[in-house]
């Protein structure tokens, strides 16, 4: 009996053991990974380009995801916000709303890609069919889906106005797909274009809709003018106008009084996302105050470009950040349908804090706080089903016949 006791004990700590031996190669598979994807990037690549990308990207994830709620009411579902209740919390908006970054790398990107694509032979047609095609694979994914899912919605008799809800707030990203489909269009155009132009374009705008009354459509104008203001930046940076650390200070420091003085002193919202109930959103479409805190935040992100630099030297750090890249447009266009899918498959087990409750207190706040990881392992799903959409399908069926033929000769040897 003692020997077996002793046996059992040595059985668990033999196990304990075994489990803590299996971390440790789990973790050192990953840092050989992370090694590999390190040792293959090009030495010339600026990372820090890659970094910001990630970073706007995953800003607005998270920061829809804290402001963005679905209310149950009765049979009906419709989408609320807790800066509604609690317009004290807009500085969460002032951290996540991060597109002007976007918009920033974006235009840099694209003008050195197509200065590139000019230099070894390639044509404006060739260079943009190539370029949009990154972008609009994975929305052609997220249409099909969401208009089966909604045709069956409706015909398993679910009321008309949650489909509608969840149909707007699912396709809510396709805007920014427009957008910048459009901007890179236009890319040759605007490769030298000074960012002063597109800016005095939405202060003229603001100017008649809001001091001399004109109309409400004008501000519509701003969705193509605003975001240029950050993409024609971008072109700057490419041009190497924005190289020195100066450019990111005054920028920064502009772009910070300027929307402190037209949120304090001309009446524009404190938000810097869309507030369901106000008259006036800064989003929808941009505003000046919108466009001169992306000025603010463009130059906080030329400013940390050396420190991105430094950091992205560490693999594990590089080897995250440039998974984000590969899929960047799939984290974007599905995260919100990630957040619906744990709103409705947890529906039935009733009325769930920081789920479907109202957002009118603070531990609402804290209850959504806790459904973020419940949220990210959603979108990891989403994410592993169609990531290959905004790949080029080329290369993923080259890698699973060369797979195949590996494995043949394998059990041809064995």
């Amino acid at each position: 009996m003692r020997d077996r006791t002793l046996h059992g004990t040595t059985d668990g700590i033999g196990t304990r053991h075994g489990g803590l031996h299996g971390i440790r190669r789990g973790t050192h598979g990953i840092r050989r990974s992370a090694a590999r994807v390190d040792a293959t990037t090009p030495p010339d690549r600026d990372r820090a380009v890659d970094a910001l990308r990630a970073l706007a990207i995953l800003g607005v994830v998270l920061g829809h995801w804290l402001v963005t709620a679905l209310v149950a009411d009765g049979g009906t579902l419709h989408t609320a916000s807790p800066l509604q209740h609690m317009p004290w919390l807009a500085p969460i908006s002032w951290v996540f709303q991060t597109l002007a970054v976007f918009f920033l790398v974006g235009g840099h990107v694209a003008t050195r890609g197509y200065a590139s694509a000019r230099a070894r032979g390639t044509t404006y047609r060739q260079w943009l069919t190539a370029r949009l095609a990154r972008l609009f694979r994975p929305a052609a994914a997220l249409l099909a889906l969401w208009t089966v899912t909604a045709i069956a919605l409706l015909v398993s008799g679910a009321d008309f106005e949650t489909v509608r809800t969840l149909v707007k707030l699912a396709l809510s990203p396709m805007w920014f797909l427009v957008v910048f489909a459009g901007l890179t269009a236009v890319t040759p155009l605007v490769a030298r274009l000074n960012p002063l132009w597109p800016l005095a374009v939405v202060l003229h705008v603001d100017l008649i809709r809001f001091g001399l009354g004109g109309p409400s459509w004008l501000g519509w104008v701003n969705v193509a003018a605003g975001w240029l203001v950050p993409y024609t930046l971008g072109a700057a940076w490419t041009r190497g106008e924005l190289d020195r650390a100066r450019a990111g200070w005054v920028l920064l420091a502009g772009g910070t009084a300027a929307t402190a003085m037209l949120v304090l002193r001309a009446g524009y919202p404190a938000s810097m996302v869309g507030v369901p109930g106000t008259t006036v959103s800064n989003l929808d479409p941009p505003t000046l105050a919108a466009v001169t805190f992306g000025l603010a935040q463009c130059g906080l992100a030329l400013l940390l470009r050396d420190r991105l630099r430094r950091t992205m030297r560490r693999p594990l750090a590089w080897s995250a950040v440039a998974l984000v890249n590969l899929s960047a447009m799939t984290i974007f266009l599905w995260h919100q349908t990630a957040l619906m899918a744990t709103t409705a498959t947890t529906l039935p087990t009733g009325h769930l804090p920081g789920l479907h409750t109202h957002p009118d207190d603070l531990m609402w706040v804290a209850a959504r706080v806790a459904w973020l990881p419940v949220f990210a392992l959603a979108l990891t799903i989403c994410w592993t089903a169609f990531r290959t959409y905004e790949q080029d399908p080329r290369p993923i069926r080259t890698g699973i016949r060369t797979r195949i033929r590996i494995r043949a000769k394998s059990l041809h040897r064995a």
